[in-house]
């Protein structure tokens, strides 16, 4: 039963050190040609870690509540670590697929009220402050007519993805 808690004891350092050592197995190995891509899957160090502590915590229940013995806490420790090993790469999949958060993007600007910072001449380029995504960017900004600081003005195009091309606000 001691060798099964040690094994428990080491996945769990194991899961904590990979929390800590985040990717750094993926980087030390990362370009070795056989050992290319191992870490990123199913050999990860969280699917490892929960492989190794749930042999080792479950062997060490059917040791101390049955009769079955080292063999037979073996055969029950290695399906439960497969499935958590398998389950911890699903959700480590599942969390680094996730979508939700899209960055904004420069077509995101295309309307965007804002302000004048630094004036624009007719033929050169001022500073506009316009909120993207809630946060207030500061950008180069070009216009056909020369707009004074601290007019409203509205983005119509984005030049680059630190310049745009606006219009004064008529009221």
């Amino acid at each position: 039963m001691t060798w099964f808690l040690g094994l428990g004891i080491a996945g769990v350092v194991l899961l904590v050190l990979s929390l800590v050592l985040d990717g750094f197995l993926e980087g030390l190995f990362d370009g070795v040609g056989v050992l290319e891509g191992l870490f990123d899957g199913l050999l990860s160090l969280p699917v490892i870690a929960g492989f190794v502590s749930m042999l080792g915590f479950s062997g060490a229940i059917v040791m101390g509540t049955t009769d079955l013995g080292a063999v037979g806490a073996t055969a029950v420790g290695v399906p439960a670590g497969v499935a958590t090993g398998w389950l911890a790469y699903r959700l480590s999949r599942a969390l680094m697929d996730d979508r939700s958060g899209a960055a904004p993007r420069n077509d995101d600007l295309i309307g965007a009220p804002g302000s004048v910072v630094t004036a624009i001449p007719a033929d050169g380029f001022g500073e506009v402050l316009v909120h993207l995504a809630g946060q207030p960017v500061k950008l180069a900004a070009k216009s056909p007519v020369p707009v004074a600081r601290g007019a409203e003005i509205w983005v119509q195009e984005t030049l680059s993805h630190t310049a745009v091309s606006v219009r004064p606000v008529e009221r």
